[in-house]
């Protein structure tokens, strides 16, 4: 009887143990879910947006323009800012636009050119990469203009599905 219940018991935890590395595997190689907070990403993204992230993207080649989860230098928080700069780009800011290796960076997604002018310019290192919040304002978005590039591990995620509300529910 005692042998049994040790049985039960030792199931019962390796069955834990299994759901949760596989938890885990699915987190960090497959999917996970990413909460908006803030307006960093206005008008494209709000506050509260629910988002299906592909982990295993961040292994890719991705594109300039891609929305990604970062792991923020100097924060322990995620952010969900655009993909601007990718390594060997120089990135500068002339006239409330980004340049973005001496040509203008043509960007449908924000409500403004507004960008403020006295950042210095980056040019990005291997393995460097540079993000900005699609809220161009003063003081609405943290991103590389202000913490500078970042390295490639910092990309947790990208983001290719709002889920919630409901009533934006789409790609991305």
């Amino acid at each position: 009887m005692i042998t049994l219940k040790k049985n039960e018991t030792l199931s019962f935890i390796l069955t834990i143990v299994a759901a949760v590395l596989i938890a885990l595997f699915v987190r960090t190689f497959i999917f996970n879910i990413a909460v908006v907070n803030g307006e960093s990403m206005h008008p494209t993204l709000n506050e509260r947006d629910k988002l299906l992230c592909l982990s295993y993207k961040r292994y890719t080649d991705l594109p300039r323009g891609e929305i990604v989860v970062i792991d923020a230098p100097n924060d322990n928080r995620n952010y969900i800012k655009r993909l601007i700069g990718k390594p060997g780009d120089t990135i500068e800011f002339k006239d409330g636009q980004v340049i973005l290796n001496g040509k203008v960076l043509e960007e449908t997604y924000t409500s403004t050119d507004y960008t403020e002018s006295d950042v210095e310019s980056f040019t990005l290192k291997d393995d460097e990469y540079f993000v900005m919040g699609d809220n161009r304002l003063p003081g609405m978005s943290v991103d590389s203009r202000y913490f500078g590039p970042i390295e490639k591990k910092r990309i947790k995620s990208a983001a290719v599905y709002r889920i919630l509300p409901l009533s934006n529910r789409g790609k991305i």
